[in-house]
């Protein structure tokens, strides 16, 4: 069960096998916690860099003299993707709609842009990186979800539950 805002709406995910007294309880319970969430979270770039440098020393330790990210922050233009990073300039670009997912899967798609920066290619390699961080398969599976409960389609580099 989660709940995100997808633009001025609330999107909350819950079971169909919910009663309606079960779905009435839950939907106001994943809102309280978004808002809860939302109250915490800080949305800028200067928190996201410290969040990256952050996620390179924990999963990433031996590369983190290669891991040096001129910018990183968030951007409204990107529809088609969580994330993208452009390795010969070393810029990271984290789209706003996963503001207000939980932390561990917005900590997923910096890591996984953040990867790029040794290995550009989704290769075996880019993915044992990725693969470092112990939710990646269910971060993965969340905006797999997401895509599909919005019907989204999402550009090639979005993260996949490929090995």
């Amino acid at each position: 069960m989660s709940a995100y805002r997808e633009g001025e709406r609330v999107v909350v995910l819950i079971p169909d096998r919910f009663s309606r007294a079960e779905e009435t309880e839950w939907v106001e319970r994943m809102l309280a916690r978004l808002a809860a969430r939302e109250e915490r979270v800080r949305h800028t770039d200067s928190e996201l860099l410290i969040r990256a440098r952050r996620l390179v020393s924990r999963y990433l330790p031996d590369h983190a003299d290669d891991i040096v990210p001129a910018s990183v922050r968030w951007v409204t233009n990107q529809n088609g993707r969580w994330g993208s990073c452009t390795p010969e300039d070393g810029t990271i670009r984290i789209s706003h709609r996963i503001q207000e997912m939980p932390e561990w899967v917005v900590d997923y798609v910096l890591l996984h842009e953040l990867a790029h920066l040794v290995v550009p290619s989704h290769n075996a390699e880019f993915w044992e990186l990725v693969n470092r961080y112990p939710r990646a398969e269910r971060a993965r599976g969340f905006l797999e979800g997401v895509s599909a409960a919005t019907g989204l389609v999402m550009a090639d580099d979005t993260p996949t539950l490929q090995g």
